[in-house]
């Protein structure tokens, strides 16, 4: 729930498409959260930990995609707004596969399910037990950003962010490249 690449992508595609492309995002990032959870439970996590360069490489094609979706951001031409005038808006296969990818390639939710999250897999020792292990963060992470998608897209809310989508595009360009650069600092310096 905490502000970052996850809720800037869902912004973006809500203010760019409406409620129900920013849902189709959201829920596109829970199955990526879904991913990571069966990934735990499978035990692959720990594998990718132990294999630094793998692990690194993926962390570094995470801030690359990053740094590319605030290079749109910060590239797109008057904002959203100007898109939705022209009937340029996105697909939705864009909403789902940045929606997505930027949770299968965000390192932090990696070592979230390594740091805490594995400690829940060890108690799942049942078919039914390990089905909630997997669920529960894939529903709760589209739950949580299909309200946040319906919140935005509100009518007395959607024309104002509307009215300032091209602050909120390079806002949130600036904060993703800004958050790629994190990464790779982290990746290859700490």
């Amino acid at each position: 729930m905490s502000p970052g690449p996850s809720l800037a992508i869902v912004i973006r595609h809500t203010l760019g498409g409406g409620a129900l492309k920013g849902i189709v995002c959201a829920w596109a990032h829970a199955l990526g959260i879904g991913i990571y959870a069966l990934i735990t439970l499978l035990g692959l996590a720990v594998l990718l930990k132990q294999a630094p360069l793998l692990f690194n490489g993926i962390a570094l094609a995470g801030a690359a995609y990053l740094a590319w979706l605030g290079w749109q951001a910060l590239n797109a031409k008057g904002g959203v707004q100007d898109k939705l005038d022209s009937g340029k808006q996105a697909s939705w296969l864009t909403a789902a596969r940045d929606g997505l990818a930027i949770s299968l390639f965000n390192p932090k939710i990696l070592l979230f399910f390594l740091a805490l999250f594995s400690q829940f897999v060890k108690a799942a020792d049942t078919v039914s037990g390990q089905a909630l292990i997997v669920l529960t963060p894939l529903l709760m992470d589209g739950l949580w950003y299909t309200l946040v998608a319906l919140m935005l897209s509100h009518p007395r809310v959607l024309p104002k962010l509307r009215a300032n989508a091209q602050l909120i595009d390079r806002l949130s360009g600036i904060v993703l490249i800004l958050l790629a650069c994190r990464v790779v600092y982290t990746t290859l310096w700490s």
